[in-house]
């Protein structure tokens, strides 16, 4: 369990980011209707390379990840928005934000090392938002702005929570997430994941914050052999149920969703990946894929 002195501060931080953002969101457990059918289908493969090539832009606040092809058959592309772990830029987690630019999101990486705050991860919104409105932009008419995710690692990981007090974001993804945060102002379902042998962020660290998070649907994965460094890259092992959640909340995704929810969640029964597992009261209340 973190110490009551780390979680004061953290809501102490959270206070000072209030002041300059809007309250938290109430997206709750919506999830998108609509885009999976025009954003191919990956099967069950979450960890392949999606159907999309990849294009990078880097830039003085942000590091974009997109489609080479945006909205080449109409479709529009969801948000990702990316916090970096301690002293970390996105270039060192660039294979792993590419493999979501090319399952068909927007990656909009924060370029702070020092991201906990998260006001440079919702700035990566409000640009997409600038650019899609923005007739000579390559991004124009091609941005999901309704299905945005937040994500990190480390102290990212903490942002991707603090973010998601932002209405705009309706789900969050917290990699090994440090201390400094409260579940308790956002309402997005939260995919937890950590490292069974990361000395860093313990697990219990992060087991804690799930815990606390009773009032919204919550996933807890520990993944099996993990440290607190495997995550870079290519993302490793946390690759794929990355992938898959956001492909539910973010696509619609039904055959993400049986891997989370249902009787027979197909995460639940992976002893392989998982050396800790668990789902809230309101995870439980989301049902399977139909029959």
């Amino acid at each position: 369990m973190p110490g009551r002195t780390s979680r004061v501060f953290g809501g102490l931080l959270l206070a000072a980011v209030m002041a300059v953002c809007t309250a938290p969101g109430t997206a709750g457990a919506s999830v998108a209707t609509g885009t999976a059918g025009t954003i191919p289908s990956v099967g069950t493969d979450w960890g392949r390379t999606g159907p999309y090539e990849v294009s990078v832009d880097i830039e003085a606040v942000h590091t974009f990840y997109y489609p080479r092809t945006m909205g080449q058959s109409g479709e529009r592309h969801p948000v990702i928005i990316w916090g970096n772990g301690t002293g970390a830029v996105p270039g060192v987690y660039s294979s792993l934000l590419r493999h979501w630019a090319s399952q068909g999101f927007i990656v909009a990486a924060a370029n702070t090392p020092t991201s906990n705050f998260a006001i440079s991860m919702r700035a990566g919104i409000d640009v997409l938002e600038h650019r899609n409105a923005d007739s000579s932009s390559a991004f124009h008419g091609k941005v999901d702005l309704e299905h945005i995710a937040s994500a990190g690692h480390s102290q990212g990981g903490a942002a991707a929570i603090n973010a998601a007090v932002d209405p705009r974001v309706d789900t969050a993804v917290p990699i090994q997430p440090g201390p400094l945060t409260d579940p308790d102002l956002m309402n997005e379902p939260v995919l937890y994941l950590a490292g069974q042998r990361d000395l860093t962020v313990w697990p219990a660290l992060v087991k804690a914050l799930y815990r606390d998070t009773d009032h919204a649907p919550a996933v807890y994965g520990e993944v099996r052999g993990a440290g607190h460094l495997d995550s870079i890259g290519d993302g490793g092992d946390f690759r794929a149920p990355t992938t898959a959640w956001l492909r539910f909340w973010l696509l619609g995704d039904e055959n993400a969703r049986g891997e989370f929810f249902g009787p027979g969640c197909g995460y639940c029964v992976d002893g392989h990946l998982w050396s800790g597992w668990d789902r809230n009261a309101e995870a439980l209340r989301i049902p399977g894929p139909a029959a």
